[in-house]
């Protein structure tokens, strides 16, 4: 029996794709953003109590959340229990941060990751632990949707940008007692953007603003109020249907960036100027900082 604990919903989306590539008898531990992803992919879930989970398991995976403690108190229980426990990570940043709780480290007996840029960066920061390279089973289950999808004509030579957020003002005051930690705010960078659309192309249809599961659908109400290109801060449409609607996607580090590389689109970081760090190591992300010095270079000549 394998229990899966998952919260965030970075983390669902890769464990609920795994389950759905490989059935075999499990339970489920689901809290937060995280139920909607199982039930939209799996369908009904019925989930359980993590130590009810833990007693009748033989192995527990696990994801990593930054908004919940569930999957690290799933790796003490799991481990307490005598039971292996393997920690899936879905993302390319603040790894050590992951497995961080009440001020001390806790490490599951084996992570695994889904390509290479995230064994390289896991093998640097978890020397000690054993790390496992299992092909994103999120990424095949996007590859398939985009093969289904198509993307439509620019006929006008207009380009519509997607934008996708990321509670990064939260997500530093909750790992470290300061909403500025990276230097910026998910406000600063959609600023940022807002302000420097000409460095990206002239011509813009709309821009589309995603806010992040976790975030209020009003949040970034205030860009459609402030900028008049800006046509929706909200939808109901899926991710991939977003992605696949656009020209260009922007955001900070986002998994989204990536599904969008997948799908072939022009992508641009917006993290702005003071912004601590890049931290998506994909090679094909353009940064909006040094295309906005390009362009105030090119006014210049």
């Amino acid at each position: 029996m394998l229990a899966v604990v998952s919260h965030d919903a970075g983390g669902a989306e890769i464990l609920s794709s795994y389950l759905r590539q490989n059935p075999q008898p499990h339970c489920l531990v689901l809290d937060g953003p995280a139920v909607n992803v199982f039930m939209r992919k799996l369908g009904d879930c019925q989930t359980t109590s993590l130590a009810d989970a833990i007693d009748q398991c033989s192995l527990v995976l696990c994801g990593t959340s930054w908004q919940s403690n569930l999957e690290k108190q799933a790796i003490v229980q799991a481990k307490a229990a005598g039971k292996k426990v393997i920690a899936f990570i879905d993302h390319w940043v603040n790894y050590s941060e992951r497995f961080q709780l009440d001020g001390k480290t806790i490490e599951p007996d084996e992570i695994w990751v889904g390509d290479v840029d995230a064994e390289i960066l896991a093998q640097q920061v978890f020397p000690t632990i054993k790390i496992v390279l299992i092909p994103n089973p999120y990424f095949k289950d996007l590859t398939e949707d985009l093969n289904k999808l198509h993307s439509p004509a620019n006929l006008a030579s207009r380009f519509s940008i997607l934008y996708v957020c990321e509670p990064i003002r939260e997500h530093a005051m909750l790992s470290f007692g300061n909403e500025r930690h990276w230097g910026y705010t998910e406000e600063d960078a959609l600023h940022f953007f807002l302000e420097n659309t000409d460095a990206l192309v002239r011509a813009i249809s709309d821009i589309k603003i995603r806010p992040h599961p976790s975030e209020s659908k009003s949040k970034y109400d205030w860009a459609k109020e402030a900028y008049a290109v800006v046509a929706e801060t909200t939808s109901d449409k899926s991710l991939v249907q977003q992605i696949v609607e656009a020209d260009i996607v922007v955001g900070c580090n986002s998994m989204a960036l990536v599904v969008a590389l997948l799908a072939k689109k022009r992508v641009i970081s917006s993290i702005p100027p003071g912004g601590q760090g890049y931290n998506l190591p994909q090679a094909g992300i353009e940064h909006l900082q040094a295309l906005v010095s390009k362009y105030q270079e090119s006014l210049d000549a």
